[in-house]
């Protein structure tokens, strides 16, 4: 790979940005979708700390990114991009990991996926305030619908209107943390790369990730059976860091506030495999909401943005092909 490689070279028939972007971001998606009922085996199954499995995966990605800028030679970010991507990291690399790895602890897989799928409409507010995209009205309908679903879900989960609890309060400190990195490095991609961004992300989180896996070790020594060791494996490769190739992406292609919403479909895939990886009974109120926030997706996608500012970039140019050269249209006019 080269510098900026996370751009391929462009087909002869490029696809339309929009639905490249969405393909991309379904990609993320899907990769996403284990990280919940994985960490859910990693703390709850195997016993292990939620503070290591939170911090030691960022640890392990870190490894492999900067071994991966290290041997394609990436150039440094500059100026004010390493701010951006400290705003990146502290979102996907160390709030989002460690609160839901907490939350985990004492919630089923399949209601903490259910409250992440607030992400997709706090990445597109962000995404808004952020990009300066300007998606229409009937975007946020759909989008606060499918946000209502979920608090709808999360608050009458016993039979009743319980409110949330500690748990449901940390992941929604997730979301939030995983929206602001999103959106951040949804930008932030179309300037150095998708890979190169959440690369040089885990490396700007290292040094606090280490310190946190250190102590997470000193306080409760290393457990867990090989299921557990398994399912943090994937969170380290996949969860902190190869998903986050396509996803990142996906957003730099956008629109970011019409791919953002692609992942109100990652709550049911997680639910799904919290049923198939952890034998979780699924209720008919779970299941009407994942289909609920599945249609809200679907009709998010749907709804064209009005144009905004113009996405740049290594990845956007390699889905739309390379810019015809000036004097070459002279000579043709």
């Amino acid at each position: 790979m080269r510098n900026q490689s996370s751009a391929t070279p462009a087909p002869r028939a490029p696809l339309s940005p929009s639905w490249a972007g969405l393909g991309w971001g379904l990609l993320g998606v899907t990769a996403f979708s284990f990280t919940v009922p994985l960490t859910r085996i990693a703390v709850e199954g195997a016993g292990m700390s939620p503070l290591f499995v939170g911090s030691g995966r960022a640890v392990v990605a870190a490894v492999l990114a900067a071994a991966a800028l290290g041997l394609t030679r990436q150039r440094l970010p500059r100026g004010r991009q390493w701010f951006r991507l400290a705003v990146v990291a502290g979102g996907v690399v160390v709030g989002f990991p460690v609160l839901t790895s907490f939350a985990l602890t004492s919630v089923p897989a399949s209601q903490g996926a259910v409250v992440i799928a607030l992400l997709p409409a706090a990445t597109a507010v962000l995404a808004v305030l952020r990009g300066g995209e300007r998606p229409p009205r009937a975007f946020w309908v759909v989008a606060v619908a499918g946000a209502a679903v979920t608090v709808l879900f999360t608050a009458t989960r016993g039979g009743g209107l319980d409110g949330p609890n500690w748990a449901d309060l940390l992941l929604l400190g997730a979301v939030v943390a995983g929206g602001i990195g999103y959106a951040e490095g949804g930008l932030l991609a179309r300037e150095l790369g998708a890979w190169q961004t959440i690369s040089w992300a885990l490396v700007v989180a290292a040094p606090l990730m280490v310190a946190f896996t250190g102590l997470s070790i000193a306080r409760q020594p290393l457990t867990g059976d090989a299921a557990g060791w398994a399912a943090f494996a994937y969170l380290s490769l996949v969860s902190m860091f190869l998903g986050f190739f396509a996803w990142y992406r996906g957003l730099a292609i956008g629109p970011m506030s019409s791919v953002s919403q692609v992942q109100l479909v990652q709550p049911v895939l997680s639910v799904a495999w919290a049923a198939v990886l952890l034998g979780e009974v699924l209720g008919w109120r779970t299941a009407l909401a994942g289909a609920a926030v599945i249609a809200c997706a679907g009709l998010a996608v749907r709804v064209r943005s009005r144009p905004g500012p113009e996405p740049t970039g290594p990845a956007v140019v390699a889905e739309r092909g390379a810019p015809e050269p000036a004097s070459r249209s002279r000579r043709r006019g």
